[in-house]
């Protein structure tokens, strides 16, 4: 492979000044919203290290390598110990080879012994792996920190996987839309910094924290109403909406994704119909099938797989309280990761939108789901979310004017069960507001 392809990806060899003029951080500087992604704190820099980063579709993967580049340059790291490398447009692991080889022989021209590679959408050529781990063996990547980003694939067919021992100081880092929290940042980052953040989910813990965000709640629940409606994907949030155009492209890299792995596009379609029309109610398998037309019940299982996955839904399982393990033989509850999803497939399935509340439910366990063992209890009643941290502890959502005394609702090994409401906030009773927990969560 000619150089003159690798100095094209690697303009900063020429001038470090160049990054300012990279087409990613420039979209990126020009979005009405900006925000440097918490994720780049957590990537590790010490050699030896392979970091895989995963993440659904347009979460902002590409941008956070090029932000890193940036800081790497700012930091006074040698220009040329930087190589960045986009592999969608290659084969198989042989050109992957030469990339590298190339990149081996320029870095030797200029005495280079340790640098930083990032390897961009490294699934796509076919066997990709190959060439990684023969390398790492070889102890050509020594004394280097490797940061990959890859597609679906890598979870889909536990290409991750293929690498016991070879990961150094590497870390798996999962990439995510906008908490609701990271959402205040970036639209009120006056607000952010005086709102608490909880160490722990302990009820003196989480009503203190609540009372000290309290005079700001105001403005909490101003954007949490805007979260609603944008959700946290960077298309969406640096233009402060969700357009049609967003909408169009997304569908359009799921369907890609589709065709790889040889899925079909409509009974996908079938299934978030589904979803939609159902949440937040516990769905059967068979029910889904018979109801949407789709030939068995394995069908939709393996269709919900991949939902999972690629980070579209999140499944929540029912707990059992005395073994405090999943029934896997019981309905399933599906969430949604991210509010975008359902305007994205109300618009694709021809769905009206659910309730303002099944949003809310849908972004509270997607929210906790991120940091805990996340499942749903049902039996004379439901609980909507139940976590399983130090302590099992539940979380009804209740978007209602009246509640109940939810202190006094104990089941089982579940000792406490704290209500979500849309304004009030009873530390007695355990109420508090959605928007206030997921602000100090």
């Amino acid at each position: 492979m000619e150089l003159e392809i690798l100095a094209k990806q690697n303009p900063w060899w020429k001038d470090k000044a160049e990054i300012e003029n990279d087409e990613d951080i420039r979209k990126w500087k020009e979005g009405k919203r900006k925000w440097i992604p918490s994720e780049i704190n957590e990537i590790s820099l010490k050699p030896f290290s392979l970091n895989f980063i995963f993440g659904p579709r347009q979460v902002g993967k590409t941008t956070l390598l090029k932000l890193l580049i940036r800081k790497l340059l700012e930091e006074g790291i040698e220009k040329e110990r930087i190589f960045y490398f986009r592999c969608d447009k290659l084969a198989d692991y042989k050109e992957l080879d030469e990339v590298l080889k190339t990149y081996f022989e320029f870095r030797k021209s200029k005495s280079i012994s340790s640098s930083f590679i990032f390897l961009d959408e490294v699934t796509f050529p076919k066997e990709w792996f190959r060439t990684i781990k023969f390398y790492i063996d070889a102890g050509d990547f020594k004394n280097d920190v490797l940061v990959l980003t890859g597609s679906l694939s890598m979870y889909l067919k536990k290409e991750v996987e293929l690498f016991p021992g070879r990961r150094g100081f590497g870390k798996d880092i999962v990439m995510m839309p906008l908490t609701f929290r990271e959402f205040i940042k970036v639209f009120s980052p006056e607000i952010y910094e005086k709102i608490p953040k909880i160490e722990r989910i302990e009820k003196e813990e989480i009503f203190k924290k609540a009372y000290e965000a309290l005079p700001y709640f105001d403005k909490i629940q101003e954007l949490f109403k805007n979260y609603l409606k944008i959700g946290g994907f960077p298309l969406a949030v640096k233009n402060e909406e969700i357009t049609q155009d967003v909408k169009e492209s997304y569908w359009a890299w799921i369907k890609s994704d589709l065709a790889k792995i040889d899925r079909s596009e409509e009974i996908f379609k079938r299934i978030a119909k589904a979803i939609l029309e159902k949440t937040p109610s516990a769905i059967s398998l068979n029910s889904i099938a018979k109801e949407f037309d789709i030939s068995t019940h394995k069908t939709v299982f393996e269709y919900l797989d991949v939902m999972e996955k690629i980070f579209i839904v999140k499944i929540l399982y029912h707990i059992d309280l005395d073994k405090i393990i999943p029934n896997l033989k019981k309905n399933r509850k599906i969430c949604f990761t991210d509010p975008f999803f359902f305007y994205l497939f109300s618009d694709i399935c021809l769905t009206k939108l659910p309730d303002e509340s099944v949003l809310v439910e849908n972004v509270l366990a997607s929210h906790l789901s991120r940091k805990f063992d996340t499942f749903y209890w049902k039996n004379q009643r439901e609980i909507d979310v139940v976590i399983r941290s130090e302590e099992i502890i539940g979380f009804e959502v209740k978007w209602s004017e009246k509640v109940d005394d939810f202190s006094k609702i104990k089941i089982g090994k579940m000792r406490n069960i704290f209500c979500l409401t849309k304004d009030l906030i009873d530390k007695e009773k355990n109420l508090i507001p959605t928007s206030l927990f997921l602000a100090i969560l």
